[in-house]
């Protein structure tokens, strides 16, 4: 999400010339604006998000073709008065822009701005969503919705044991942190009973490319399967946030990215994984690795997920789990949105043990940078 700000000729100090006075025939120039905006630039960002993109747009009467000129480059030429910019030079600088104002018979005006613009040296550094869980109750309705209606003739893929809620009971915020709590109880939907109940979450937020950070501590019973994740927005997995807003793709074409999954029976390990459809042969693919980590269940530990047109990078508290290559064939540039669930048995949970009352996936913040 890119947001600009327009920087108002009121408030800055343009240096106006003029050329070609004593040229023959012809209407000159007139009246010329001259408007920049900075991508990402807001009250808390003045100078941008970091990327050091400008664009800028011109009008004038009786002009008929532009030119830009961004600090001491080339002469950009324009036929309808705009144009982009890209400053690469890292940190917070003053950059000069002149926009030109031709008429037919080659009479121009000109006008010249200062703006201050901010280039960051960290791929991702805006914040763009975020919940840091710091109030009491339910997950917050302006950025989490359940997804509770089973896809699979009454059940959930993947051959999990449990039914995902809405209530309270199975996903609440509580001391800072949120809380997915699968129970061992008996819950009927649709005509389904199952023996088990959790919850899963879409978050109401689409993105493409950026940096997920999510701090969370995983269950230690046997049979659980904890799971931070995202699908393409385009997925038309009934129930699911977006419905088909964006498309409608099935698994796996939509993509699916693993930034951490534990199996029921390993609770040592977590699962950095990949799975799409080629975009050209429809054919399934996957990929994916493990890494060590200690202590999961007991202390927390940051799961990160770097993903940009070239690559997809899943950490663990820093540490490179795995990486796959992006490219025009993989479901992998187009909008993505997160998922937070935590699952009973199945194909990752395995069996349940015999003496489970109830469990709790516990997250302390989830964050997105672009």
């Amino acid at each position: 999400m890119i947001n600009y700000i327009n920087i108002s000729l009121i408030t800055l100090a343009l240096v106006l010339s003029c050329s070609s006075t004593d040229s023959e025939g012809g209407s000159r120039p007139e009246d010329l604006s001259l408007n920049v905006m900075v991508a990402g630039a807001d009250d808390n960002n003045p100078n941008g998000d970091g990327s050091g993109l400008v664009e800028v747009s011109a009008s004038a009467s009786n002009a008929v073709r532009y030119a830009f000129r961004f600090d001491n480059g080339d002469l950009e030429e324009s036929t309808d008065g705009t144009a982009s910019h890209t400053f690469t030079t890292e940190g917070t600088h003053s950059y000069t822009i002149v926009a030109w104002a031709y008429s037919a018979t080659g009479e121009f005006i000109n006008k010249t701005i200062e703006v201050n613009v901010y280039r960051s040296d960290e791929p991702f550094d805006t914040l763009v969503f975020s919940d840091e869980f710091d109030y009491e109750g339910r997950p917050d309705p302006e950025k989490w919705h359940h997804q509770v209606i089973p896809p699979n003739n009454g059940s959930w893929h993947n051959n999990e044991l449990q039914h995902y809620t809405d209530r309270s009971v199975n996903s609440f915020v509580d001391e800072g942190t949120l809380k997915i709590k699968a129970l061992k109880e008996e819950y009927t939907t649709d005509n389904s009973t199952k023996a088990y109940t959790s919850a899963r979450l879409n978050s109401k937020f689409a993105f493409k490319y950026g940096k997920v950070e999510v701090r969370a501590k995983l269950p230690a019973q046997q049979g659980t399967w904890p799971a931070i994740w995202t699908l393409g927005a385009n997925s038309n997995e009934i129930g699911n946030y977006f419905g088909d807003q964006y498309g409608n793709a099935g698994w796996p074409a939509c993509g699916e990215i693993d930034i951490m999954e534990q199996n029921g029976w390993d609770k040592d390990h977590t699962i950095a994984h990949f799975h799409w459809g080629d975009l050209n042969t429809g054919e399934y693919q996957n990929s994916g690795d493990t890494i060590a980590v200690a202590n999961s269940t007991d202390s927390f530990h940051v799961y990160s997920l770097e993903w940009d047109e070239a690559s997809m990078k899943v950490f663990v508290d820093d540490k490179l789990v795995y990486e796959l290559a992006n490219s025009d064939n993989k479901p992998y540039n187009h909008d993505h949105y997160l998922l937070l669930n935590l699952a009973m048995g199945g194909n990752l949970g395995g069996e349940v043990a015999e003496d489970f009352t109830e469990a709790t996936f516990e997250i302390d913040y989830v964050r997105v940078y672009q």
